[in-house]
């Protein structure tokens, strides 16, 4: 009787595999894109002919050895709805409530995939976003080491206030103004990853062809193990030093001993969340944390009590070298310390994690928040919210979360290819966070992927991006700024033809990489579109530095995109954010005075300047040149001297 089980089970599941299929992209409320050839694909039994149906046109196709099918219509215009459907031996479907519009992918890491939910005025947005002809398909995360034929999951959504709260932001604002503008159906394909580096976006074959990514793209693994392989060695190469260097068990009582070298762990500015965004990618298993804890003279007579965030793991606390508890609970731990478990002045506290065991998708770190970090007895507190140290637990066993960043071209194998050819009129693109550390190397690597794109879709499409926000601090050129390097990368990828930025520096959060403003942002990415895609006569873009001038003691700088003039955007109504510098390449913040559509810079101890930079920061708060058309102008420097990225690859 099981035997006969087994076997019916096994033809259901074989003649239900062969049934002809769309591709997932293709579902209900799906939006097409409008005047290009439109491709539809799906799969069925091998070599069987299908009869694919939208609206007025038929074709036919035949499945071939691996069962996809594929076919294309002629280009059509906006409208809708129509029905798609397919028809063969195997089976027939039905998608319905097909529209003809505009098609846009948005990708990138978290700015991107940050929802109406989470922007500003959402209570406001909401009520304004039932437009039945917006739609939105969301590409769920996963990576893949050999390029994914479809999606597994996902579906199209229809823009209303129960539904629009899940779209992204930036994707949901620029299609209701293109929708408002012009009237017709908008589709946003929204295929993003936080936290993602650009690296991960790029196929193999592209990376092949690139000299700074080529000798990574011949080594990447075949097989998630080997990727394992290679994220400990690059963990331990960060940490030690040297790839080849493991710590023992006999190692690792060491760091409990009271007196332990913490010279090697990984520092953390906050010890609250995952160790995945603090520079600990995707790693799970057993764990240490360490702070260096000042205790004064009075406090050490006394029972204190440790409050620790929650890690429902097995943990072990010790001060210096003494194990003081073992806790396995949720939720704020208050542990009584013992008197005179602490000494006067510098103290070793050192928590050994295990996996938590009711989030064990969490990995190392704790949960909650670092205000609930303190030792306290009596009315004296002291904080330990701030400069923790990590190191993960090498000789236990341990593996890698398969991520976004684990390995590079996997999140383009999973979360692009399945995506090709969809027809789109192009891509709103907002990443670069991640890579401000090497932002050098994203000059290849940025316009590396944006061609990519393009050829494996066979169509120079427009691809519009978001230049870096404000986030971090405010500092002068001369300590240097691997953001406004990046931002810098941004600029020159708009050598590539069908380009454009929206800048955002303005807009920003100096204190929260996650700027909750994607209405603005949105808009000067609906700008270049409604310009350069659709025709309108609109000013469109963002002052971009064009060519300087050295004359008597001064540096004149013109600009593109300021035909109509420029001006301060500041109640005080002068330039800030301009610094100028002489042959010894010390800058100073200077004089800066709009003339027309040029501004003019000085500074009295720069005689000779031989160089001009602006916004050339982290957080470039203060900058407030716009053009009179109101769009902010971007960072620039007018020197080429080496930054403090050039020397920082990708591995």
């Amino acid at each position: 009787m099981k035997r006969f089980v087994i076997v019916l089970f096994f033809f259901a599941h074989t003649s239900l595999f062969a049934q002809v299929k769309f591709a997932r992209l293709f579902s209900d409320h799906v939006v097409l894109q409008r005047q290009k050839p439109i491709p539809v694909w799906g799969w069925a039994k091998a070599g069987e002919k299908v009869n694919v149906t939208l609206g007025s046109q038929t074709v036919q196709g035949k499945a071939d050895a691996s069962g996809k099918w594929s076919v294309r219509f002629n280009a059509m215009e906006a409208g809708g709805p129509h029905v798609l459907k397919v028809a063969a031996k195997s089976g027939q479907l039905t998608v319905n409530d097909v529209l003809i519009g505009e098609v846009w992918l948005c990708s990138g890491q978290s700015n991107m995939e940050w929802s109406v939910a989470q922007a500003k005025d959402y209570d406001i947005e909401k009520k304004n976003a039932n437009f039945p002809q917006i739609r939105h398909f969301e590409v769920k995360h996963n990576v893949t080491l050999q390029p994914e034929t479809d999606l597994k999951e996902g579906d199209w959504q229809v823009a209303s206030e129960e539904k629009v709260g899940k779209f992204s932001a930036i994707g949901f604002f620029f299609a209701r103004e293109l929708y408002q503008k012009l009237n017709i159906p908008v589709g946003i394909l929204h295929s993003s990853w936080g936290g993602s580096q650009v690296e991960g976006w790029i196929s193999k074959e592209a990376m092949l062809t690139e000299p700074e990514l080529k000798n990574y793209a011949e080594n990447l693994p075949k097989t998630w193990q080997e990727a394992d392989v290679m994220m400990d060695a690059k963990l331990r190469k960060t940490l030690f030093k040297a790839d080849n260097y493991t710590p023992t068990a006999e190692d690792e009582k060491k760091y409990t001993s009271g007196n332990a070298d913490f010279s090697t762990w990984l520092k953390a500015a906050d010890p609250v969340g995952q160790w995945d965004w603090k520079g600990v990618m995707g790693y799970r298993g057993n764990a240490f944390m360490a702070k260096e804890v000042m205790i004064p003279a009075e406090l050490v007579g006394k029972e204190t009590t440790l409050s620790l965030a929650e890690n429902d793991s097995p943990n072990q606390i010790y001060i210096n070298g003494k194990l003081i508890d073992e806790t396995s609970s949720k939720g704020v731990r208050k542990i009584k310390v013992p008197a005179n478990s602490w000494k006067e002045g510098k103290n070793q506290l050192v928590i050994a994690h295990g996996v938590m065991v009711g989030t064990p998708w969490f990995g190392p770190g704790m949960m909650g928040n670092a205000n609930d970090l303190f030792v306290e007895a009596g009315t004296t507190k002291i904080s330990l919210a701030k400069d923790w140290l990590l190191m993960p637990a090498f000789s236990s066993k341990h593996e890698y979360a398969h991520l976004m960043n684990n390995v590079g071209t996997s999140i383009y194998n999973a979360m692009i290819v399945p995506l090709i050819p969809f027809a789109i009129r192009g891509t709103l693109w907002y990443q670069g966070e991640s890579n401000a550390g090497r932002a050098y190397q994203y000059r290849k690597a940025f316009p590396l992927m944006i061609n990519d794109w393009r050829k494996a879709w066979n169509d120079e499409f427009s691809f519009y991006w978001v230049q870096l926000s404000s986030f971090g601090g405010d500092d002068d050129s001369n300590k240097g700024s691997g953001w406004a390097e990046l931002r810098e990368a941004q600029n020159m990828t708009l050598s590539l033809p069908k380009t454009g930025m929206a800048v955002s520096t303005d807009v920003g959060n100096p204190d929260n990489i996650h700027p909750t403003n994607k209405q603005d942002v949105a808009h000067r990415l609906a700008t270049q579109a409604l310009k350069n895609d659709y025709g309108q006569n609109i000013p469109y873009a963002s002052p971009l530095y064009d060519k300087v001038q050295f004359q008597d003691g001064k540096a004149i700088v013109s600009f593109k995109h300021a035909e109509n003039g420029l001006m301060v955007k500041d109640r005080y109504g002068y330039l800030k954010g301009f610094e100028i510098a002489g042959d010894d390449k010390k800058f100073y913040f200077a004089k800066a005075e709009i003339k027309g559509n040029t501004v003019e810079i000085s500074h009295p101890k720069v005689g000779k300047p031989v160089a001009v930079r602006y916004a050339w920061t982290d957080a470039p708060a203060e900058a407030n040149l716009y053009s009179t058309d109101g769009f902010p102008a971007s960072a620039f420097r007018t020197d080429d001297w080496p930054g403090i990225t050039v020397n920082t690859k990708f591995e």
